[in-house]
């Protein structure tokens, strides 16, 4: 299984992105696993930012994302988005999607999660 986060790109600051994050590979159904979001920007340690728990279940953002950035799914695309508004040039990082099938998230997950699943990871530059 392997997950891909894809739309990232060149953006100026205050300009928006959306994510996606879809499974490839043994298809899970994503509606049933949380997905966490994650960033790392050059010579950081990985930040979390969100995590969305399925079925409804408890969304978490973390500060750096509250306000700005807002998780969502797509069941019958079997996709997840992380919405970004009002970028930063510090926002400037490689954005990864993970999932995991064994438990939902309890808060905003750790940079240094051990999620089960974890995509390649998309690039978001932030121009000033």
């Amino acid at each position: 299984v392997q997950l891909q986060a894809s739309g990232g790109g060149l953006v100026q600051a205050g300009g928006s992105l959306r994510l996606s994050c879809v499974a490839s590979g043994f298809t899970l159904d994503l509606k049933y696993y949380a997905i966490g979001w994650f960033r790392q920007a050059p010579g950081k340690e990985r930040e979390g930012l969100a995590c969305n728990n399925p079925m409804g279940g408890q969304i978490y953002h973390s500060d750096s994302a509250k306000g700005r950035f807002t998780v969502s799914r797509d069941n019958t695309k079997n996709t997840a988005y992380l919405q970004m508004n009002s970028l930063k040039p510090e926002d400037t990082a490689v954005y990864y999607c993970a999932t995991d099938t064994l438990s939902n998230c309890r808060g905003v997950p750790r940079g240094d999660s051990r999620m089960e699943f974890w995509g390649k990871g998309t690039q978001v530059t932030v121009s000033s």
